[in-house]
C-alpha cells in the first residue's frame, strides 16, 4: 500500500500548472484545417497524471476524456487522424484516489467535489470533499488492480506518479497500479508501449513528478538526479526516451515543467496564517518564546519568535537551521514570507492544536527557502535539457515554464471571455488536488499545445473554444 500511495500522492500529480505567454485566442479567423507538413494519423501521448486526465485527487472516467491529450487528439481529427485515441478508462465515475490517514497507512478514496464541511470551532466551510465517502476499501482497490490490458494497445500512456526514469523500468508493473492496469506483462517497460499503436505524431510531457516529489513532501523524498545511466540520471533517461519515440515518427512535440512552487497546491495557504485577536494571546506566547530568543541572541542566531495582534507568520520546525544535534529540539523558527505551505496541511490543528503557535509545524508541510532554491534550479536544469533534445531533433516544444512566470507577472490570461489564474477554486486552471487541471484549464493547455505544433509543422490544427468546458461545480446550499 505504501508503493501505492507514491503513485497517488505525487501526481498528482504530478502536476501541475500552466497558463499562458500570449493570449491564446480561439478565433484566429476560421482557417481551413490542414496538416501541413505533419502525419497526424496515429498520435500517441506519453507522460505522467498530467496526459491521463488525473483531476481533483482521482483518476475518474469524465476527468480523462476531458484530458487535455485527448481534446488534442480531437482536434487532430480535423487534420487527418485516422485512428481512435484510446484511454484506458476507470470503470467509475467517483474514481480512485489516496490520501494519508490519521495513523500514516494510505486510505484509498473518490476524487474530490466542492461541499461544506465543519470545521474544529465549529464553523462551516466551502472546500473539497469526496465525493463518495462512504465507497468501501475493497471496492476502490478492485477498481485500482483490476487489469484493462485486453482492451488496448492505448494511445494514452499517461501513467499518474512516473518519473521519466520509471520508463525504462521493468518493476513499474509490480509497483505503480496505474501501469499494472495496462501492462500484458509484468515484466515490461512503459516506454516500448508507445510503438503497439504505431504513432505517426507523439507528444511528450514528463518531468514534473521528477521535482514533484520533493516539493509535495516538503523537501523529504527525492529528486531525480541529472546524471546517471537511463533508468538513474535525468539527462540520460530524457535523452532515451526521445531517442526511442523519434525513432518509431520523426514528427512530435515535447512540453517542459512549469514552475510546481506556484501551483495552488503550494500557495494557497498563506504563510503568516497565525490570527490573534487579542493583545493577551500574543502576549502569552512571547513569554514562552523568551528563553528561545535569548538563547538566540547568545548564539549570535538571527531567530527570534515574536507575535502580535494580526495575522503572524507560523513556528515551523526546519532542520537545516545551523543548530547542534544538541539542540536539535531547537530547530524551530517564524516562516518567511516567501517560503510555502503545503495545502495537505491540516488546519484544523492550526485552529486546534496549536501548531504553528505552541507547537511547530511539521517540516512535511512546508517548503523553505532553501528548498525552494533546490526546486527551481532542478527545474531550470530539466527544462534546459528538455528544450536541447527539442532542438536537436527537430521537434515541436511548449515552453510551460516560460508560459507560468509570464502568467505571474501579469495576474491572469483572459480567453474566451474566462480569466485564468493560479488562484485555488477561483482560477478556473486547477481542479480540487491544487495540481491537476479543471477542464477548462484542459482545454487552454491543449491549445498551447496546438499553438506550438502549428507553428513548427505549418498546420492549421483548429484550436479548442474554452468556454464549452464547465466550471468546477458549485454544491447546492
Amino acid at each position: 500500500m505504501k508503493k501505492i500511495l507514491r503513485y497517488f500522492y505525487i501526481p498528482f500529480f504530478a502536476g501541475l500548472l500552466f497558463l499562458a505567454s500570449c493570449n491564446p485566442n480561439t478565433d484566429d479567423n476560421n482557417p481551413k484545417p490542414g496538416a501541413g507538413s505533419a502525419d497526424f494519423t496515429s498520435y500517441v501521448a506519453v507522460g505522467n497524471s498530467l496526459t491521463a486526465g488525473y483531476a481533483d485527487g482521482a483518476l475518474y472516467t469524465s476527468g480523462q476524456k476531458v484530458g487535455w491529450a485527448n481534446l488534442l487528439s480531437q482536434q487532430l481529427q480535423a487534420v487527418g487522424m485516422k485512428t481512435r485515441f484510446s484511454i484506458p478508462l476507470m470503470p467509475t465515475e467517483d474514481g480512485v484516489g489516496a490520501s494519508e490517514g490519521s495513523t500514516g497507512i494510505p486510505v484509498l478514496r473518490t476524487k474530490f467535489v466542492l461541499g461544506y464541511t465543519t470545521d474544529c470551532l465549529g464553523n462551516k466551510t466551502l472546500g473539497p470533499v469526496p465525493a463518495n465517502p462512504s465507497t468501501s476499501q475493497a471496492l476502490l482497490y478492485y477498481y485500482l488492480i483490476t487489469s484493462v490490458a485486453q482492451a488496448g494497445p492505448y494511445h494514452n500512456l499517461g501513467i499518474p506518479g512516473i518519473r521519466v526514469t520509471d520508463l525504462f523500468k521493468t518493476n513499474l508493473a509490480k509497483t505503480n497500479p496505474f501501469f499494472t492496469r495496462i501492462a500484458y506483462h509484468p515484466t515490461d517497460t512503459l516506454e516500448t508501449y508507445a510503438a503497439k499503436v504505431k504513432p505517426t505524431f507523439f507528444s511528450l510531457w514528463i518531468g514534473n513528478n521528477d521535482v514533484l516529489g520533493y516539493a509535495a513532501s516538503g523537501g523529504i523524498n527525492y529528486i531525480t538526479p541529472m546524471d546517471g545511466a537511463a533508468g538513474t540520471g535525468f539527462k540520460a533517461s530524457m535523452e532515451a526516451e526521445v531517442k526511442y519515440l523519434t525513432g518509431l515518427t520523426t514528427e512530435g512535440i515535447i512540453a517542459d515543467i512549469p514552475d510546481i512552487t506556484s501551483v495552488p497546491y503550494f500557495n494557497t495557504i498563506p504563510y503568516n496564517a497565525i490570527v490573534l485577536t487579542k493583545q493577551a494571546q500574543a502576549d502569552q506566547l512571547n513569554a514562552a518564546y523568551t528563553p528561545y530568543n535569548n538563547l538566540m541572541t547568545a548564539l549570535g542566531l538571527p531567530y527570534r519568535i515574536k507575535f502580535k495582534v494580526g495575522a503572524n507568520p507560523m513556528v515551523i520546525a526546519d532542520k537545516g537551521m545551523p543548530l547542534p544535534d544538541s539542540l536539535s529540539n531547537l530547530k524551530i523558527r517564524q516562516m518567511k514570507s516567501d517560503e510555502l505551505v503545503i495545502l495537505e496541511m491540516p488546519t484544523d490543528s492550526l485552529k486546534c492544536a496549536g501548531w504553528g503557535t505552541q507547537k511547530p509545524v511539521p517540516d512535511q508541510f512546508i517548503l523553505t527557502e532553501s528548498e525552494i532554491k533546490t526546486v527551481t534550479a532542478a527545474t531550470d536544469a530539466f527544462n534546459s535539457v528538455m528544450a536541447d533534445l527539442a532542438k536537436q531533433y527537430n521537434l515541436a516544444f511548449v515552453d510551460f515554464n516560460a508560459i507560468m512566470k509570464n502568467i505571474d507577472k501579469n495576474g491572469g490570461v483572459t480567453v474566451d471571455g474566462i480569466k485564468f489564474t493560479t488562484k485555488y477554486i477561483t482560477g478556473n486552471l486547477f481542479g480540487l488536488d491544487g495540481i491537476h487541471l479543471a477542464p477548462r484549464g484542459n482545454a487552454l493547455v491543449a491549445n498551447y499545445f496546438i499553438d506550438a505544433i502549428n507553428k513548427k509543422y505549418g498546420s492549421q490544427i483548429p484550436k479548442l473554444t474554452v468556454s464549452d468546458y464547465p466550471p468546477l461545480k458549485m454544491p447546492a446550499k
